[in-house]
This record gives structure tokens, C-alpha cells and sequence, in this order.
């Protein structure tokens, strides 16, 4: 063991990059929220960028460390404290052996990855790290990290503590946040003046917002086009015939709230779907607060894999620092 868990924050689980392979069976892709910031934690501690760290909602945990180990938090804005002593986030660190990583109140966003060198060592289910929780797999037994836990942690190499990552490589939501669709194969159900408004207003998160989905609330509810129920669908205009749901959907049921599937979503259902957040926008939506203002920008496919290769470049660029 490697560290003790004094204080568990909120919702605090161990993540990797998830599990694909098994959403036919059921079973999400899981993993972190925002993947590029546990992959720029990871590579900051000389860990494999798809090491299993943790990531903590809103509430940062109150960790002790057994041994000594280098250390990295990304993504939201909570400032790192070690044995009371700021931190620098998306920078290494060294702790030793008995010193206690905590946070102060969150500033700007919602999620943090915490790294430490040699990953956190839980056995692997079905090939990831991730927790589940809905289906207890993975993880520390299935769950949020609770007050008494210790962690496993694996062997790590040379320290890299003073790694960095520039602050132009960090990505974060806008204000607005603005997170791009593809319209989908359900986008004619909607009238043609329902599909302006739901790219023309401003939606806010609503605090019904978890790794499962987040539900947006403010725009106008979108009019249907009118039509005879397909037998295996319900009577609600917003009804299909039980579908795939593929991961970043939108459906939005009886056309008034939207709600993004994102990491541990199930994998179909009765809803018809809007459209679709495009990849390279989907770790966006694990920083938004709940009443983050948002707006929903259309593009076509041309579009999307452009902004798939611009992330990727980032990645890329982030890899090269190290």
C-alpha cells in the first residue's frame, strides 16, 4: 500500500481511460471524465498515460502517502496543498513518505486526476481499472474511495518532479461552454424551427449531472414533427423503437430537457437522439458546473474529424514535453 485515505472528497473513484470493447454487452466505456486531463497527470509522473489514477468531483480527498512517490493534479482549478503548503497544479511534485496531499474549495470547474507515480494498482476488470460503481466492477471494490482505505500503488521509475504542462496546452470550457453536435439519424423528428432554436439558445447545466449524463436546462422545448407511433414505440413524440445509444448522444425526452450520455451511460433505450457531442468536445462536459451557461454548435462530419485531429495534435504536443 502507498496511500491512506483520510478524507475521501466527493465521489472520488479510480479511473484509467476505460474499458471499450464491452458496450454491446451493456457495459460503458468508463474511464475519466475528462480524459486529457488524466492523460497529462499520468505523463507528468512518468506513469503510462492510460495508468489508472483518481478523479474527484467538486470535494478534493485528504491523501497520506506511505512511501515516497511524485505527484500531479490536473484538470479543474482546486488548489493543491501538501502538508499545508501550496502546490502548483499540471506540475510534479515530490512527496515523501507521512506528508498529506489535500485541497482547498474549488475555483473553476469540476473534476481534478490525481496521478502518482506507478499508478494506483487496483486489480484490472475486463481489462481497465475504472470503477463502475453502477455495476460495482473495477476500482477500489466496485466503489468510491471511502475514510480508512489504503490504495495500492505501483512501481514507479526516476522522479520527475518540476514536469510541467504550459497553461496554452490546458484545455477548458469557455463561458459559454460550447460543445459541438452532429445531428443524427433521429434530427427529422424535430420541426425545422425546433432544430434552429436548439443551436440558437443558451442551455444551463442542470444539477442532474453525473458520469452516467449531464441535463441541460433554459432553451425552448423542441416541436415535433407529427407522425403514427411505430409499433415497439411509446405513445411520447420523443418515443423510438428501442436503439443504440451511441456514447456522447443527446436525447432529449419528451423534447424538454437534453441530456448528454457520457461515461458510464447505458447503451440503448427508448429515446430518440438529437444529435451527437463530437469526441474531441466530450471532456469538456466533465468541467461544467451545474448553471454553467452552454450553447450547442452544429457541425457536419467534415467538421468533426477536424476537430478530432486538432485534439489529437494536442495530445501529441503534450506527449513531446516529455
Amino acid at each position: 500500500m502507498a496511500i491512506k485515505v483520510l478524507h475521501p472528497g466527493l465521489a472520488t473513484t479510480v479511473q484509467d481511460l476505460g474499458r471499450p470493447g464491452y458496450f454491446h454487452l451493456g457495459i460503458p466505456i468508463g474511464g475519466a471524465m475528462d480524459r486529457l486531463a488524466m492523460r497529462a497527470a499520468n505523463l507528468l509522473v512518468g506513469n503510462d498515460e492510460g495508468a489508472a489514477g483518481l478523479e474527484a468531483v467538486f470535494i478534493g480527498p485528504k491523501l497520506e502517502f506511505t512511501r515516497d512517490v511524485t505527484v500531479a493534479v490536473t484538470g479543474a482549478d482546486m488548489p493543491v496543498k501538501l502538508d499545508g503548503e501550496a502546490r502548483p497544479g499540471w506540475t510534479a511534485f515530490a512527496a515523501k513518505a507521512g506528508q498529506v496531499l489535500s485541497f482547498d474549495f474549488l475555483k473553476s470547474g469540476a473534476r481534478i486526476c490525481i496521478a502518482v507515480s506507478g499508478g494506483i494498482g487496483v486489480p484490472l476488470a475486463l481489462g481497465s481499472r475504472s470503477t463502475y460503481a453502477i455495476g460495482a466492477l473495477g476500482g477500489f471494490n466496485g466503489r468510491a474511495i471511502a475514510a480508512g482505505d489504503e490504495l495500492p500503488v505501483g512501481d514507479a521509475g526516476a522522479s520527475t518532479a518540476g514536469r510541467t504542462i504550459p497553461e496554452e496546452l490546458r484545455r477548458k470550457p469557455g463561458t459559454p461552454a460550447q460543445l459541438r453536435v452532429l445531428p443524427g439519424l433521429y434530427w427529422h423528428r424535430i420541426t425545422e424551427e425546433a432544430q434552429q432554436a436548439f443551436f440558437a439558445d443558451e442551455w444551463k447545466v442542470a444539477p442532474e449531472a453525473d458520469r452516467m449524463g449531464y441535463r441541460f436546462r433554459g432553451g425552448r422545448p423542441l416541436d415535433f414533427v407529427p407522425r403514427q407511433p411505430p409499433f415497439g414505440a411509446g405513445s411520447d413524440p420523443s418515443n423510438i423503437v428501442d436503439s443504440c445509444y451511441p456514447y456522447g448522444s443527446i436525447q432529449v425526452p419528451s423534447g424538454s430537457e437534453p441530456i448528454i450520455l457520457h461515461r458510464d451511460a447505458v447503451s440503448g433505450g427508448g429515446y430518440f437522439m438529437v444529435g451527437t457531442v463530437i469526441s474531441a468536445d466530450m471532456d469538456l462536459i466533465g468541467q461544467l458546473q451545474p448553471n454553467t451557461p452552454t450553447r450547442f454548435v452544429q457541425v457536419d462530419m467534415e467538421g468533426a474529424l477536424k476537430a478530432r485531429r486538432e485534439r489529437a495534435e494536442l495530445i501529441s504536443r503534450i506527449r513531446a514535453l516529455f
